[in-house]
């Protein structure tokens, strides 16, 4: 593509660099500079504009942002109608976004003008939002270099995992001195944070803190209600596997794949399973409805994502969250056992 000053008089069929105005007529940056145009442009005094003149192989900047964005879009993601240059991709359906981060900064390691952009991995979207856009900078891009970008991200990388559990199950382990308006409280945050997913509360157990009501709560919660997805709320929060939280989940016949997350607040979140059902045993924060590590993971594990150890170790980049009113001075002492359920944990 070739760029700079053009006399008027070869103007035509080229494309505006620049918006232009003289008396009454407007010329639109990037429109095509038409004959009629020009001759009202030469009649307003004008001799020349900066124009863009494509070459042989070159594709126009709309055509190669749709083009590209269309190999770009894995499942459940829908590029727009380009325009000027860009070309958006929006979620089809509601769920956590996908992202092979490699293959999206080969692409823009390929040449400055091409361009992609996305929302952060593994961030809940909903249906219609925009996930990731494509701007090709320059009026138009060799094809050879389009291919290039293409080449870089060989398989579609982005894309939106749908969510795909709907009936979640929660524990709450109960001391003296942690109200009942404070489950209640807790269960309404909780059902709040699953709308947008469309999973819902099916069932609700208060048992005491100790390993075997754990155990039996939980299994009734998989066995009997047929929950797809566990969450336990702790009176008190975990501080070792041997707690009372994660004794329970074993003691009910399940394991516990990790305990502790580099995300704060939601530090002591722990992550395991009792059979094929996911078990979240909840960090204190999730108490509160900002967000927070136990959002993070929440979404993952509707969606049908696997969470594993690796997986919660990477979190730690980015993983420093703004503290939350409940918690205004991280792990003060002397809170009571309403005030400890309450913490970051």
């Amino acid at each position: 593509m070739k760029f700079g000053p053009v006399p008027l008089a070869e103007a035509a069929g080229l494309i505006a660099a620049h918006a232009v105005r003289a008396d009454d007529t407007v010329l639109r940056k990037g429109q095509a500079i038409s004959p009629e145009v020009v001759a009202r442009f030469e009649a307003a005094g004008l001799s020349e504009v900066v124009a863009a003149r494509l070459e042989a192989g070159d594709i126009g900047e709309d055509e190669a942002a749709r083009d590209l964005a269309r190999h770009l879009a894995g499942d459940g993601v829908e590029p727009a109608v380009p325009f000027t240059g860009r070309c958006n991709l929006h979620a089809e359906w509601a769920g956590v976004l996908r992202l092979a981060s490699d293959a999206v900064d080969a692409v823009n390691a390929v040449d400055e003008a091409i361009t992609v952009a996305t929302l952060p991995p593994f961030r809940p979207v909903a249906a219609g939002e925009m996930v990731a856009t494509v701007k090709i900078i320059p009026y138009a891009v060799p094809g050879t270099l389009l291919g290039r970008a293409r080449q870089a991200a060989p398989s579609a990388p982005i894309a939106v995992a749908p969510y795909r559990l709907t009936r979640v199950g929660v524990v709450s382990t109960l001391l003296p001195g942690l109200k009942d308006a404070t489950v209640d409280k807790t269960l309404r945050t909780l059902a709040r944070r699953l709308a947008p997913t469309g999973a819902g509360i099916v069932a609700e157990r208060r048992v005491a803190h100790t390993s075997v009501a754990v155990a039996d709560a939980l299994s009734a919660l998989v066995e009997t209600d047929g929950a797809e997805i566990a969450v336990i709320f702790g009176a008190s929060a975990i501080a070792d596997r041997r707690d009372v939280i994660p004794s329970g989940i074993e003691a009910a016949g399940g394991r516990v794949d990790h305990l502790g997350m580099p995300v704060d607040p939601g530090n002591l979140l722990l992550v395991g399973a009792l059979g094929g059902v996911p078990v979240i045993g909840a960090p204190g924060c999730a108490r509160s409805p900002k967000e927070n590590g136990f959002d993070w993971i929440l979404h993952r594990l509707l969606a049908g994502l696997a969470v594993t150890r690796a997986d919660i170790v990477a979190l730690g980049v980015g993983g420093l969250l703004t503290e939350i009113v409940s918690r205004p001075q991280p792990r003060a002492g002397g809170a009571s056992a309403e005030e400890g359920a309450e913490e970051d944990a």
